[in-house]
């Protein structure tokens, strides 16, 4: 169950001290405006800590009176869903925006400034853990994986959809999937620095492959399942059969991952002028009426409704910050 911290119930002049002291604690230094808006949900997945922000401009840093205090041994992944996080560490500086993946080094100072209204969802990785799949210590300060890239893409739709259903997951299923996790963004940094990942078994490899296949290939009206197990290297069978352990079919989970990028651009505030239509076609779809009953089974409500919903949220978001 997700702890819950939010300055959304707090009067304003006490909203930022409030904040400092409760849902920052000792970790980080804080500056944001004395109204500073703000809600952080937390959840944890075995030994991967996970969170849901949503919050107004603000700079959140750790010094070395942070790290002496609290104590960490992880690196911290940002990925961004909405607005801008500009990361500055050891001399470099990383940007995060539409999707992409920031990473720091949680061991030393940093400053991470969000700007714009920023909706992001990050990740405590433990440091052992990181460290071994990429074999060595490898340099993670300041660096940002765009959702261009296959497996930077991958992982971000997939750490997109986890703090809505992580509450779903048993115990029993909770090590496996935060060591899927960590395989995947390890690919995506080994993919990004040119080195070798060392993951939990063959099977995580191929499926990531798979699933990075799929990926690349989703704007494509007539991808069939023979042509996704062949670019993976793999027969449709054992294609299956991976994605089979999520439910999944090939078929099925290239339909899964087509509604969640059409639901994504319908509740993209900067695509609002785009038609339904024309973000269905860009994503796979050729039969509209298709594309809505799907979706309609999937959410519960149609795109339209969908985009509307995403409209009001954002609209009173605003009023309330007004």
């Amino acid at each position: 169950m997700a702890i819950v911290f939010s300055t959304k119930g707090i009067p304003a002049h006490e909203r930022l001290s409030y904040w400092r002291e409760t849902a920052s604690h000792r970790e980080v230094e804080l500056s944001a405006s004395a109204g500073f808006l703000a809600t952080l949900s937390n959840y944890v997945l075995d030994d991967v800590g996970i969170s849901e922000l949503h919050c107004d401009p603000c700079t959140v840093g750790r010094t070395a009176r942070n790290i002496e205090r609290a104590g960490c041994d992880h690196f911290f992944l940002n990925l961004q869903l909405s607005g801008k996080a500009v990361a500055a560490q050891d001399g470099r500086t990383a940007v995060g925006e539409n999707g992409s993946l920031l990473i720091v080094d949680a061991r030393r100072p940093y400053t991470l400034d969000f700007q714009g209204n920023a909706r992001c969802i990050g990740l405590k990785l433990p440091r052992k853990a990181i460290e071994a799949r990429l074999a060595g210590a490898p340099v993670l300060s300041a660096r940002t994986m765009t959702s261009s890239r296959p497996l930077a893409g991958l992982a971000s739709g997939f750490l997109s959809m986890l703090p809505s259903r992580i509450d779903a997951v048993d115990r029993s299923s909770a090590a496996r999937l935060a060591e899927q996790t960590l395989d995947l963004i390890a690919l995506a940094l080994a993919q990004e620095s040119g080195q070798t990942a060392i993951l939990s078994s063959n099977r995580a490899i191929t499926l990531y492959r798979l699933k990075a296949v799929i990926e690349t290939r989703l704007r494509d009206p007539a991808l069939r399942p023979a042509a996704v197990a062949e670019a993976a290297g793999i027969s449709v069978r054992y294609a299956n059969d991976l994605l089979s352990q999520e439910g999944f079919s090939i078929e099925r989970y290239v339909l899964h991952r087509r509604l969640e990028r059409c639901r994504r651009a319908l509740e993209d505030d900067r695509l609002v002028r785009r038609l339904v239509s024309e973000i269905a076609y860009a994503w796979g779809f050729s039969d509209l009426s298709h594309f809505d009953r799907k979706f309609r089974t999937a959410y519960g409500l149609t795109p339209g409704d969908c985009r509307r919903r995403a409209q009001e949220c954002a609209g009173a978001g605003q009023a309330e910050r007004a």
